[in-house]
């Protein structure tokens, strides 16, 4: 089975094909769509929310059938029967972008049932598409951040007499983020007592779930790209680019029992294994 990517409000279009070396005989053959939205609750939350399971079943976003032939027989060799399918929701059902989180998974399949008769096992095959949510009008309005990191700027530090001395500059072009375009910016080091080991640019996925007891929140990296290698030469500056991958991000959602956001962490790790790290919230878009 073939299919294409889709943009929502669109029709999904594709081949089915069969290949046999002897004539086939079939009661019909019909085409299934199915969205779903599947959450779970990491390790550390479940006995907190021992409600969730009973509350938040998968969601069902969009379900429906065709009948692709009626009853017959399909000939030796190769045969494709072209297929399309409408991109409707039903009521006030509501489409997201295909996403493959670790707590959040928005997927949607295609699969296509051939019926055999009555002594002959049934055929079956599904395969994936991908959806992508309509690009939003007009312009992106970009949201610059400057940023210093030194030892008064960290949080979340016991003792502050023991961390090295070290000043690290850098800027990035924009914190509201077009989902096909690149992350950029740079940064310098503009003195460190320690040598470093590496200067490293970590995104992350926040997943949220929730119900009426409560939410669960947990973040987990998606990838980490190693930007600076060694003692790099200090007030040099280190480019920051980073593009967003495929199917493990998506346009920042927000929804009634879930969110997926995103942030990216600039982690700078020194010779004696000093980890310092700064945390920019994202916002992605689809223009």
């Amino acid at each position: 089975m073939i299919c294409t990517v889709a943009l929502l409000q669109e029709t999904l279009s594709g081949v089915v094909i069969f290949s046999s070396k002897e004539a086939i005989q079939h009661q019909g053959i019909t085409l299934a769509m199915d969205g779903v939205v599947s959450l779970q609750l990491s390790a550390k939350s479940v006995g907190v929310f021992e409600a969730f399971y009973n509350s938040v079943k998968p969601i069902q976003l969009i379900s429906n059938s065709i009948e692709v032939t009626k009853a017959g027989k399909l000939p030796s060799g190769r045969t494709e029967i072209p297929f399309e399918f409408p991109l409707k929701v039903k009521g006030s059902k509501v489409m997201y972008e295909t996403y493959h989180g670790v707590f959040v998974n928005i997927q949607y399949t295609l699969r296509c049932d051939v019926r055999r008769p009555l002594l002959a096992k049934d055929l079956t095959k599904s395969c994936e598409f991908i959806v992508h949510s309509l690009p939003q009008k007009g312009r992106l309005t970009p949201s610059p951040v400057d940023f210093n990191i030194t030892p008064d700027s960290l949080q979340n530090v016991k003792e502050r007499s023991t961390l090295p001395r070290f000043a690290i500059r850098g800027r990035l072009d924009s914190t509201n983020c077009v989902i096909t375009q690149p992350l950029t910016g740079e940064l310098v080091v503009e003195n460190s007592d320690i040598p470093i080991k590496s200067i490293e640019l970590q995104l992350v996925r926040v997943e949220t779930c929730g119900c009426a007891e409560g939410y669960a929140r947990d973040a987990t990296e998606i990838q980490n790209i190693q930007i600076a290698d060694g003692n790099i030469c200090r007030s040099l500056s280190i480019p920051i680019y980073m593009v967003f991958p495929r199917l493990f991000t998506c346009p920042t959602l927000e929804t009634t029992n879930f969110k997926v956001e995103f942030e990216v962490n600039i982690v700078v790790i020194l010779q004696d294994d000093h980890l310092i790290t700064e945390n920019f919230p994202l916002k992605i878009y689809r223009f």
